[in-house]
């Protein structure tokens, strides 16, 4: 039986409303975002630095899901849905009817910003899928702090189908920030974990938990200036050994300053990782990377 229709025949049954407007799931949904939330996501373009990633928001949307595999150097990224290849990616359809998806020659920039030239950050590149307001606040919010754990699935594809293009080959290993004890037994669970467990799974490679480590708690970030967010994690993760020599993708939800993001990138870099990549689902704009 097709799948759309077992979906249409659930909900006449067992009516699906979305995570946050609470209006029927409709069409174009997302699981457990309906379409119009969905759509109403405002995507980050392709970034003009390759290092930090800053980009401008673009009203471009993607149609299906995709998978891609990154497991090995020079490896093809690849898309298990049935719909056209997204901006800024070629594609062909091979034998099984899959759309086979590659970075365009050139897409990626070149050069850093100024700012990356004068004060690079930690980590060898960043990028986040979308900008971190309206629907995507509000559904970082509910996953976050509602515990809507299902929301994982839809954030962490969107990060994948907004940001492969621009992703670095050859990443081994998903990483994510870990969360304090107190703080992940007060929730029920790290948010940063779950989404690095959709991502990986859509890359194609493994979740590396133990590689980091949070070895002191440290104050909500959210709760200072951006000036003391660095000072905040300074020396409050540590790598394992087993990263030497690696190309590491850290996924957090959202990227704000950079602080927290860059402290772990700074730890695997004392853990001799090769590279070091970040991955967001959010990024709030007009703040210091």
């Amino acid at each position: 039986m097709p799948l759309g229709f077992t979906l249409a025949a659930l909900d006449l049954v067992f009516p699906a409303f979305c995570s946050i407007c609470e209006g029927t799931l409709g069409a174009g949904r997302r699981d457990p975002l309906c379409g119009r939330c969905w759509g109403a996501i405002t995507r980050l373009a392709a970034p003009w630095c390759h290092v930090c990633g800053a980009s401008s928001p673009t009203a471009v949307t993607f149609d299906g899901p995709h998978r891609v595999e990154h497991g090995r150097e020079g490896a093809a990224p690849t898309t298990g849905g049935v719909g056209p290849p997204s901006p800024g990616r070629s594609s062909e359809s091979c034998d099984s009817g899959e759309w086979v998806t590659q970075p365009v020659v050139g897409a990626a920039p070149s050069r850093p910003c100024s700012t990356c030239t004068t004060d690079p950050p930690q980590y060898d590149y960043a990028r986040s899928a979308a900008v971190y307001e309206g629907a995507l606040r509000e559904a970082l919010h509910a996953f976050k702090f509602s515990g809507k754990r299902a929301l994982a699935r839809p954030l962490g594809d969107l990060a994948i189908e907004q940001c492969v293009a621009s992703l670095l080959e050859g990443i081994e290993a998903v990483i994510a920030v870990p969360l304090a004890r107190e703080r992940e037994r007060e929730r029920g669970f790290n948010q940063a974990a779950l989404l690095a467990q959709r991502i990986a799974k859509r890359l194609g490679v493994p979740t590396r938990p133990r590689w980091l480590a949070r070895v002191r708690a440290t104050k909500p970030q959210s709760d200072l200036p951006a000036a003391e967010r660095r000072v905040n994690v300074r020396g409050a993760f540590r790598a394992s050994r087993a990263v030497a020599g690696r190309h590491v993708l850290v996924v957090d939800d959202v990227l704000t300053t950079g602080a927290t993001l860059g402290e772990c990138a700074r730890a695997l870099r004392g853990g001799g990782a090769r590279c070091v990549g970040v991955l967001t689902v959010a990024r709030v704009l007009h703040a210091a990377v």
